[in-house]
């Protein structure tokens, strides 16, 4: 039986799929994280970690029989997975074990920004009927732009074009299996012919601020934005003075620079929708996650290739 270094919070109906099969180290910070990899690193022949918390190239090195190290979803971006290939350990993701759950919740976070529903409930709360209000706009013929379209932002394009959407995209190249959306070849191309964007970029240097002031002056007044992907996606200070200045109409996120800390920028914002990064997060999901770990590990054992490898 394998020891796992465990360094993500996972529910305990969860986490007694992995009690179940490894000695399970709980280290979901960085006092009992350091603790572990001074007190016991020679026991530990796995670790499962994710794109945010990640995992260093000194951690890798003070594990002398790592042998696999996984990111529980899709994201990898502070995994140092040059460090750990070169020392021979496997890396592996999530990919597409949430997915679906990211899609859902990104077009619940556009659907209620475009009609205003938290602003809605305020004024009802108010005392305030609906003749006083102005008018919010449906779904159809809205043209959503999708930076990004891997798996999520396939999804998400599938299901806001079921309501009626017309479907735009940036990707790093445009992509065969893509239907009707139409390809940009770059954000602000992008952004000038949308009316929402939708962020579904993988995290990294590459990304950093991709939503930046000049893309927010391109969406236009009437335009939202929504970041499901990586905090780092989106400049926090341009987009609360576009928002303060009536650049954009709205914005919902459910990722931040500053996480776990709340966007402070953002708090004071009536036509901002903040979620705790939790767009990937439902009992389907988080078992899926940890069943394809579990996968991930058995095919290590049979000497066979990972399903979801880096």
């Amino acid at each position: 039986m394998e020891t796992l270094l465990l360094l993500v919070p996972i529910a305990a109906e969860h986490k007694v799929l992995l009690l179940e099969r490894f000695r399970v180290i709980d280290a979901p910070d960085a006092t009992r994280r350091a603790a572990a990899i001074a007190a016991r690193a020679a026991e530990i022949d796995l670790v499962l970690t994710n794109g945010g918390t990640g995992f260093s190239a000194d951690e890798i090195a003070a594990l002398p029989n790592l042998k696999l190290l996984a990111a529980q979803g899709a994201g990898y971006e502070n995994l140092d997975v040059a460090a750990a290939k070169a020392r021979g350990v496997l890396v592996c993701n999530g990919a597409g074990t949430n997915d679906d759950c990211v899609a859902d919740h990104a077009l619940a976070l556009l659907l209620a920004s475009v009609r205003a529903l938290p602003q809605l409930g305020v004024a009802l709360r108010a005392g305030v009927w609906r003749d006083a209000l102005p008018l919010f706009p449906n779904f159809k013929g809205r043209r959503l732009g999708v930076i990004g379209l891997g798996g999520i932002g396939r999804k998400i394009a599938t299901r806001a074009a079921a309501f009626g959407m017309v479907i735009g995209y940036n990707n790093r190249r445009p992509r065969e299996d893509a239907g009707d959306a139409v390809y940009f070849d770059s954000v602000m191309a992008l952004a000038a012919w949308a009316d929402d964007l939708v962020v579904a970029t993988p995290g990294g240097a590459g990304t950093h601020h991709i939503i930046n002031a000049e893309v927010l002056a391109a969406v236009g007044a009437g335009g939202h934005v929504v970041n499901i992907s990586r905090g780092s996606c989106v400049d926090t200070a341009a987009l609360a003075a576009a928002l303060r200045a009536g650049q954009i109409a709205g914005a919902a996120l459910d990722v931040y620079e500053s996480e776990p800390r709340p966007p402070q920028e953002l708090l004071g914002l009536d036509n901002v929708i903040l979620t705790p990064h939790v767009a990937g997060w439902s009992p389907q999901s988080i078992r899926a996650t940890v069943e394809n770990f579990i996968a991930n590990v058995d095919a290590w054992r049979r000497g066979e290739a990972l399903l979801t490898p880096i």
